[in-house]
């Protein structure tokens, strides 16, 4: 099967200032993405333009994948659509450490948006920023009503970390 995120890259770095547009949605098993985050069927579209340079290629665009998970505080369904920009740049000879290579006159997308994918998936996503979670005595979501479980019992020694969280910015 071809792989439709190679790219010729020999034209282009003959001349330089050549660009190329490449548009294509796959599925995430087509880029050995086995990710449960990723929903299941949906493709994960990539929209970028290669610009030629005189020792390489610049890629710029954005990737868009669908994910899926649970708030880490109440455990209720999340999802949304990751909508990434991305800016890359592939070398002949790899010069910057963040560069990806360029090999026989081809550049491979796949590596890149496979990594970017990954990168972009969040860990452990709220459902809302003021997600008030459960309660840890009998496991109600307080987002949705109150229990009558006494407070918890907090620990005097942490009391200083406390005061120091207090002044971040959420």
């Amino acid at each position: 099967m071809r792989n439709p995120l190679l790219v010729n890259a020999l034209e282009m770095l003959r001349r330089p200032g050549t660009a190329k547009e490449v548009e294509v949605s796959l599925l995430p098993a087509a880029l050995n993405l086995d990710d449960p985050r990723l929903v299941p069927g949906t493709e994960i579209t990539v929209e970028v333009q290669c610009d030629s340079l005189s020792d390489g290629i610049v890629v710029n665009g954005r990737i868009e994948a669908e994910f899926h998970s649970e708030c880490r505080r109440c455990l209720q369904p999340v999802g949304s659509v990751l909508d990434i920009e991305v800016h890359e740049l592939y070398q002949l000879v790899v010069t910057d450490p963040d560069a990806f290579g360029i090999q026989n006159d081809q550049i491979d997308l796949a590596p890149m948006v496979r990594e970017t994918v990954l990168i972009e998936l969040p860990d452990a996503p709220l459902c809302r920023i003021d997600c008030a979670g459960l309660c840890p005595t009998c496991g109600i979501d307080l987002n949705r009503e109150k229990c009558g479980c006494a407070a918890p019992v907090i620990d005097a020694r942490w009391a200083a970390l406390d005061a120091i969280r207090d002044q971040l910015p959420e």
